[in-house]
C-alpha cells in the first residue's frame, strides 16, 4: 500500500506523542513525504525529530485560511503538489467537564468563549484547512478529518466538544459531494480513548477529585476506564488512527468517500 512520493500534509501534529504524530509517521512508513503543522515550532521540532523518514514542519494556524493557504502555497513550491490532507488539529474538553466522565453531572454553565474556542479549534480547522488546500489538489486527492467517538452518541461532559464533532462528521459528508467532481476523496475517522496529552490532563483532575483514584497513578485511572468501557479490552494508539488514514489515502479505498468510521475497540457500541 505504498504511498511512495505522496505529499501529505497533517495539521495539529506537534508533539511527539500525539495523535497527529502517529499519522505523521504512518505515512512516512509508506515513503509519503510528510508536512507536519502547528502553532508554534518548537513542538513541530519535537515531531519531526521523531519521525523516522521524509517530513518537514511549517507554523500554521489550521484554522486560519490565509495561513493555511500561504502554508499551502509554501508546500507547493517545495515539493510540486499536495495529495492528502489529514485534519487532525483540534483541543480537548475543557477540565472542569472531565467529573462527567466518572458519573457525574455537566456543568450547564459553558461561557461564549469557551463555546467558540472548542468550535474554531475543532471545527473551523477542519474547514478552512480544506478550503486553504484543496485548490492545490490538481489531479484529485484525499481529505481525512478526524472526528472523535464523542461526536457519534450524546455526551453530556463534552457539549462543546462532542457539537464540534459531530459537526466534522456532516462536513465529512459534505466534502465528499462537494469536491467528488474533482475525484477528491472525504473520509473521516472518529478515534476512542488514547492516551494523550488531553487525557494526562483529565486523569490528573481525576486523581484530584475523585477519591476513588487518590492511589492510583494517572496511567492506572485511563487504563481503568478503558478497561470498563471498550469491548475488546485495550486503548488505541495514535497508530490505529494512522494506519486508517493511510488505507484511506490509498487505491484500496478508491470507491470510498463520506465514510465513518470508529477506531475504539468497540468503545460505542
Amino acid at each position: 500500500m505504498s504511498l511512495e512520493n505522496k505529499v501529505v500534509v497533517v495539521t495539529g501534529a506537534g508533539f511527539p506523542n500525539g495523535i497527529g504524530a502517529g499519522i505523521a509517521q504512518c505515512f512516512a512508513d509508506e515513503n509519503a513525504k510528510v508536512v507536519v503543522t502547528d502553532l508554534e515550532g518548537a513542538p513541530i521540532d519535537e515531531t519531526v525529530a521523531s519521525v523516522s523518514g521524509e517530513v518537514t514542519g511549517i507554523i500554521a494556524d489550521a484554522s486560519n485560511q490565509e495561513e493555511m493557504g500561504k502554508a499551502a502555497e509554501q508546500i507547493v513550491e517545495q515539493h510540486g503538489r499536495i495529495d492528502v490532507l489529514v485534519n487532525n488539529a483540534g483541543i480537548g474538553a475543557p477540565l472542569p467537564e472531565v467529573d462527567v466522565l466518572m458519573g457525574g453531572s455537566a456543568d450547564a454553565t459553558m461561557s461564549d468563549q469557551v463555546w467558540d474556542t472548542q468550535l474554531a479549534a475543532n471545527l473551523r480547522t477542519a474547514f478552512a484547512s480544506a478550503s486553504a488546500v484543496v485548490p492545490k489538489m490538481e489531479d484529485g486527492g484525499n481529505i481525512i478529518n478526524i472526528a472523535s467517538i464523542a461526536a457519534l452518541e450524546p455526551t453530556p461532559s463534552l457539549v462543546a466538544y462532542g457539537a464540534a464533532k459531530a459537526a466534522v462528521v456532516h462536513l465529512t459528508r459534505t466534502q465528499a459531494i462537494q469536491y467528488a467532481p474533482r475525484r477528491i476523496r472525504v473520509n473521516c475517522i472518529c478515534p476512542g480513548l488514547l492516551w494523550t496529552r488531553a487525557w494526562e490532563m483529565m486523569t490528573a483532575t481525576l486523581k484530584q477529585n475523585n477519591p476513588d483514584f487518590a492511589d492510583l497513578s494517572q496511567r492506572e485511572i485511563f487504563d481503568r476506564i478503558v478497561a470498563r468501557s471498550t469491548p475488546l479490552g485495550s486503548e488505541q494508539t495514535p497508530e490505529d488512527i494512522g494506519n486508517l488514514a493511510v488505507f484511506y489515502s490509498s487505491d484500496k479505498a478508491r470507491m470510498i468517500t463520506g465514510a465513518i468510521v470508529a477506531v475504539d475497540g468497540g468503545n460505542s457500541l
